[in-house]
C-alpha cells in the first residue's frame, strides 16, 4: 500500500499555482510582522482580513455556498505555508476549516443555509469547543451539559484551550444531552451556540508558552438557552462520532503545520550555517554541522510525504484515521526535532528572541499534543494496523 506515497507527491498543476500563491502571500505579507506581533501579543487583524479577501475561510465549505471546496492535499499545503511564516495564523484558518467541514458534513439543510455562506467569507468566524477541565483526550468524560425545556436547550459547564473563542460565532460545542446513556458517548451531541446568548461568558485567555496570536479561551456557560434547531444534524446522541470524524480530517491539519515548522527550522539552520564562520570557515563544512542539516532535510521530506499521502487517501473517500495518525504523530515529532536541532546549530543565537528559531522551538511542542496526544495516536495507528486498514 505504501506504493501510494511515491505517487502522491507529483501535484497537479492547480496544486502548484495554489503553493506558489499562498507562498507568496506568507512570504509578502506573514514573515515580515510575525515576529513583532507576537512579541507585542497583538492580534494579527490585517493578516486575517487578507485572508477573508483570498477566500481562505471558505476552503473546506462547497462551492455552492461560495467557498472554495479544495482537496486536502492542498488544505496541507496550505497549513504547511502558513506556518513556515507563523503556525499562530494557521490555527486562526484551523480551527475554523475545521468547524466548517463539520457543519457541511452533519449540519441539517436549514444549518448548512443558514451559516456556510457567511462562514465562507470569513463575516462568520468559527471553531470547535470540545475540551474541559477535566476531560481532554477522555472526551466521554465532559460535564457541560444541556437539558431540553420546551424549545430550547438549556446548558451549563465550561470549556477550556477554545482556539477562537472571542470570534467563534456560532461555536459548535460538545454537550451531554443524556447524562445516563450507557455507554457515555450515546447521550453526547453538538450545539451551535451563538457567543451572544445570555450566561454565555468568555472568562479569560490563557496565557501560552508558544502558539501566539489566536487566543485560547475559557468558556462558561451559565443557563444558556440554545434553541433545538441548533442541534448539530437535528438527532441527539451523535456529538461524538461527528466530533471524531471532523478530528480525522484535524490531524492532517496538524500534520501539515508541523511539516511548515519542520521545514522553516531547517532553512533557518541552512541559513545560518552559510552565515556563521568558525576557525576561518562557514560551519556547514563541518562534519558534524553537515549530518545535523542531512537529518533535518530528510525528516522535513519525510513528513511532507506522509502527510501528503496520508490527505489522498482522504481525497478518495477513504477513513483515514490510521494513515492521518501516523502523519500526524511523525511530522509532530520531525517539527520538535527539527526545531531543536536547528537551535542547536544556532548555537548561542538561537537562543535569542532576535532569531525565528525560537519561536519555532515554542510552537512545535503543541503539534504533539493538539488534536490527540502522540500516545493517542499510536494506539489509534496500532489498532489500525491489527485490524489491517494500512
Amino acid at each position: 500500500p505504501y506504493t501510494t506515497l511515491f505517487r502522491s507527491f507529483n501535484l497537479s498543476s492547480d496544486q502548484e499555482f495554489f503553493r506558489e500563491t499562498i507562498r507568496s502571500f506568507v512570504d509578502k505579507e506573514i514573515r515580515p510582522v510575525a515576529s513583532e506581533l507576537e512579541k507585542s501579543g497583538t492580534y494579527p487583524t490585517e493578516i486575517v482580513e487578507k485572508m477573508k479577501s483570498m477566500g481562505l475561510f471558505g476552503i473546506l465549505i462547497p462551492e455552492e455556498y461560495g467557498g472554495q471546496d479544495i482537496d486536502f492535499v492542498s488544505m496541507s499545503i496550505l497549513f504547511e505555508e502558513l506556518s513556515r511564516g507563523w503556525m499562530g495564523i494557521a490555527g486562526i484558518i484551523g480551527s475554523h476549516s475545521l468547524s466548517t467541514w463539520m457543519i457541511n458534513k452533519h449540519g441539517t439543510e436549514e444549518q448548512k443555509n443558514e451559516f456556510l455562506s457567511k462562514l465562507a467569507t470569513g463575516e462568520l468566524r468559527t471553531g470547535v469547543g470540545l475540551t474541559e477541565p477535566d476531560a481532554g483526550t477522555d472526551l466521554q468524560g465532559i460535564k457541560t451539559k444541556a437539558v431540553l425545556d420546551g424549545d430550547h436547550y438549556i446548558v451549563n459547564g465550561s470549556k477550556m484551550w477554545i482556539t477562537n473563542g472571542r470570534y467563534a460565532n456560532p461555536l459548535p460545542v460538545l454537550v451531554k444531552t443524556d447524562t445516563s446513556a450507557e455507554p457515555a458517548h450515546k447521550g453526547m451531541s453538538v450545539l451551535l451556540m451563538d457567543q451572544k446568548a445570555e450566561g454565555f461568558e468568555i472568562s479569560k485567555d490563557i496565557g501560552k508558552m508558544g502558539y501566539k496570536g489566536p487566543e485560547s479561551c475559557v468558556l462558561m456557560f451559565t443557563d444558556v438557552k440554545v434553541h433545538k434547531s441548533m442541534l448539530l444534524g437535528g438527532v441527539e446522541g451523535r456529538g461524538l462520532q461527528q466530533v471524531l470524524s471532523s478530528l480525522e480530517i484535524g490531524r492532517l491539519n496538524i500534520a501539515a503545520r508541523a511539516v511548515g515548522i519542520a521545514q522553516e527550522a531547517y532553512n533557518q539552520a541552512l541559513s545560518y550555517s552559510k552565515e556563521r564562520k568558525a576557525f576561518g570557515k562557514e560551519i556547514n563544512e563541518f562534519q558534524a554541522i553537515q549530518l545535523k542539516l542531512a537529518e533535518l532535510a530528510t525528516n522535513v521530506q519525510a513528513s511532507r510525504l506522509l502527510t501528503w499521502w496520508s490527505a489522498s487517501m482522504a481525497d478518495q473517500g477513504k477513513r483515514v484515521d490510521t494513515e492521518a495518525g501516523m502523519a500526524k504523530y511523525f511530522s509532530s515529532e520531525v517539527a520538535i526535532s527539527n526545531s531543536l536541532d536547528a537551535m542547536r546549530i544556532h548555537g548561542g543565537m538561537g537562543y535569542s528572541t532576535e532569531y525565528t528559531i525560537e519561536r519555532l522551538y515554542r510552537d512545535a511542542p503543541l503539534m504533539a499534543i493538539g488534536e490527540g496526544t502522540n500516545d493517542i495516536m499510536k494506539t489509534i495507528i496500532a489498532k489500525g494496523l491489527v485490524k489491517g486498514d494500512v
